[in-house]
């Protein structure tokens, strides 16, 4: 496994990642748009064992980027090339193809793998749910279930893009499942038939506890395998729903124990990220009976307002609301929260449904070795599709095999002891010096402008060629962080503080 990617998004910044690829269409060879899709979801090594032994693009005049329709061509032949020259050689497995090392279970029902729709549009209806099941899924958690009448606003979604419009931060003012109770009762029962293997959560929101106790009731009746309670949606029309509840942890606590009472299937309870800790709603959870936890769901927010009407984004005939944020931005308060809820020693042996920002393979994997024992996704699939379980599926297998990892399960909460809660834990007396590859460097200037405004004056910039005076470094790595060619890295050498 490459851990450090030779190529990376930057490289093919203009693939449109096109339904039904032209370059592959016109290619004699291959599937270039099969190897530039594993690029992107962080699956280069597998992109280049999949390669003949011969570059396949030696003598070709690239019909696949002739064909190609961004108004930036993808340099295809070029990428492929050096995942055959340069990646290929130092990948160390061959393509594994027994995916049996994914098995694992929630609460005792059995995964095919540890991936989920998360509960929202794109596990809300019958058709769709099934063709995430063709794709590989091994199971969804159903657009959240509730008595009363929901109508939605339009337009209803905005987002924060990155420069070649892939989705970093994504907006929403949704609220639950538009069919009624008797409706999404059918789904399940046609979902279990037809696709028995398949796990089905199914997320509830009651206005009373009568309510949450009759839904999961009757959720389990028509096949759901575990119930999951809504206490964490932002974007609820009246008060005492959704996050409202979840910041409560008296009322965490109530509901749980009453849809509880009404059903021997596992539940678990969604957790709101718009708190300050989230152990005391877990707490409450675990006294009320909840199974597991799901965590995060997504963040209260404003991506934007218009310089010209003044309104927010997403804007309704010129109002706007806050709404729920998600996408890869909200990633690293979710494995925060991740190690908050694996810390907890309350909590062992709760599991932990995880979820926030999850878009490779190599996202779902941190959460599970912060404690996640599996992964629910939304955000991601309305980008790109439900076709990324291949690649979610395929990195992570490799990851494991290549490790010698023998189960998936084996890897959940390894990395939690590294996390510590106070940072009086870590060493001070040392500084760990960067290390500066010249022979990549394109002498911007970057890092000297950035260590100079934002740092410690520690690199100096002589024939414009970036000079770094350990004396006054201090181990920040601001200069790696924002050196676009990664000319930068973390050097071995570890000095005391204060030594040149």
């Amino acid at each position: 496994m490459i851990f450090k990617n030779v190529l990376s998004r930057s490289d093919m910044i203009s693939c449109l990642l096109c339904l039904d690829p032209p370059c592959s269409e016109a290619c004699p060879k291959g599937d270039p748009a099969k190897m530039l899709k594993n690029v992107w979801f962080d699956n280069q090594d597998i992109a280049a064992m999949s390669l003949p032994g011969i570059n396949p693009c030696v003598k070709c005049d690239a019909p696949c980027e002739k064909a190609c329709i961004s108004k930036r061509n993808v340099q295809i032949k070029n990428i492929i090339t050096r995942l055959s020259d340069e990646v290929r050689p130092v990948a160390e497995i061959e393509i594994p193809e027994n995916e049996s090392a994914l098995k694992c279970d929630i609460c005792g029902v059995p995964l095919e793998n540890p991936f989920l729709l998360s509960s929202s549009v794109v596990s809300s209806t019958y058709d769709m749910c099934a063709r995430a099941f063709d794709a590989g899924w091994a199971g969804a958690c159903f657009k959240t279930i509730c008595s009363f009448d929901i109508h939605e606003a339009s337009p209803r979604f905005s987002a924060i893009s990155g420069d070649n419009g892939s989705i970093i931060g994504f907006k929403n003012i949704e609220q639950l499942s538009d069919h009624s109770v008797s409706e999404n009762m059918e789904i399940f029962r046609k979902l279990k038939k037809n696709y028995p293997n398949k796990v089905i959560l199914a997320s509830i929101m009651g206005q009373n506890e009568a309510e949450w106790e009759s839904l999961a009731k009757l959720c389990e009746e028509n096949g759901a395998d575990a119930i999951e309670l809504n206490f964490s949606c932002p974007n609820m029309q009246e008060d005492g729903l959704g996050s409202d509840i979840g910041q409560l942890p008296e009322l965490v606590e109530r509901f749980t124990k009453a849809a509880k009472r009404s059903t021997t299937i596992p539940v678990f309870a969604k957790l709101t990220p718009n708190v300050a800790t989230m152990s005391p709603a877990a707490e409450a959870a675990l006294r009320g009976g909840a199974d597991g936890i799901a965590a995060i769901n997504t963040i209260k927010s404003i991506t934007g307002v218009n310089p010209y009407t003044y309104a927010g984004d997403a804007s309704v005939r010129g109002k706007s609301v806050i709404g729920g944020y998600s996408g890869n931005a909200v990633k690293p308060i979710a494995l925060r929260f991740m190690a908050e809820l694996g810390k907890n020693e309350k909590l062992k042996g709760m599991h932990i449904s995880g979820m926030g920002g999850i878009e490779t393979w190599r996202d779902a994997l941190e959460f599970m070795l912060l404690g996640a024992g599996s992964i629910q996704i939304t955000t991601a699939v309305m980008q790109y599709g439900y076709g990324i379980i291949d690649q979610l599926k395929a990195g992570l297998n490799y990851y494991l095999v290549q490790m010698g990892i023998k189960s998936v399960k084996d890897i959940i909460g390894a990395g939690i002891d590294s996390v510590s809660n106070t940072t009086d834990d870590l060493e001070r007396d040392t500084v760990l010096l960067p290390k500066f590859a010249l022979d990549k460097c394109v002498h911007c200037g970057r890092c000297v402008v950035s260590c100079n405004d934002g740092g410690h004056q520690a690199i100096s910039f002589e024939d414009r060629i970036p000079h770094l005076d350990g004396s006054k470094c201090v181990g920040c790595h601001l200069c790696l962080l924002v050196c676009p060619e990664h000319a930068i890295s973390h050097s071995k050498r570890r000095i005391n503080r204060g030594d040149g």
